[in-house]
């Protein structure tokens, strides 16, 4: 099944990328530090709003480790509360290799629930090294770029991971239009858009004709 995930702030994007076909929704707050935590309210109003899957982040911090970890397991809780059940983390250690305590301590508010482990893959030292690592914490599904540099770096490490499924692979962090094809050729069925579907920046919302136009590429 082909899924296009679409990043959103508020309920008005959540009802614009519904409107233009979206598969799933990944809730965010603050873009400006790549994506943090929102907040039970706005995950009320969204939910409110759509009828799409939602997957939630759990961030509190920029970069890859987290600013207060009870804090985060906390906010999982209430959010589970408020009727989150998917959800988006991961994290990194010092030396640049998957977390997989401080991940682990997080999921364990999250059973039952299926997530995400996102970029902090294409951030550790081995991108391939690390997949294997993430295959046993739990999740059913990773982003990456298979980069830290985003898609156009990392297309040939995104061939690879693909065919190391489960969790699923899907693909986001400077995906463009003209990579889609040949990363289907490939066998990638996910795909993950934030700023791709906002023709005016991450200050305007999400542009449900834009969300069309990529769901109209994955065929």
């Amino acid at each position: 099944m082909l899924i296009l995930e679409v990043i959103a702030l508020d309920a008005k994007d959540a009802e614009a990328a519904q409107e233009g076909g979206a598969h799933r929704l990944e809730l965010v707050a603050d873009m400006a530090s790549d994506g943090l935590t929102p907040s039970v309210a706005t995950f009320r109003d969204v939910k409110t709003a759509t009828d799409l899957p939602i997957r939630v982040m759990l961030r509190d911090a920029k970069g890859f480790a987290p600013g207060n970890l009870k804090q985060l397991r906390r906010q999982a809780g209430e959010l589970r509360e408020a009727g989150a059940t998917e959800f988006v983390l991961g994290f990194l250690d010092a030396e640049g290799e998957i977390d997989e305590g401080v991940t682990l301590n997080l999921v364990a508010e999250l059973e039952g629930c299926a997530w995400t482990f996102h970029r902090a893959l294409d951030n550790s030292n081995d991108v391939l090294r690390s997949w294997a690592t993430v295959q046993n914490l739990g999740c059913d599904t990773v982003l990456a770029a298979g980069s830290a540099k985003g898609v156009d770096d990392g297309i040939e490490n995104l061939k690879k991971l693909v065919t190391q499924a489960p969790p699923a692979l899907l693909v986001g962090g400077g995906l463009q239009q003209r990579h889609v094809a040949e990363l289907l050729a490939a066998g990638v069925t996910g795909f993950h858009v934030g700023s791709a579907v906002r023709p005016g920046g991450w200050e305007s919302p999400v542009d449900a004709a834009s969300v069309r136009e990529w769901v109209s590429r994955l065929v």
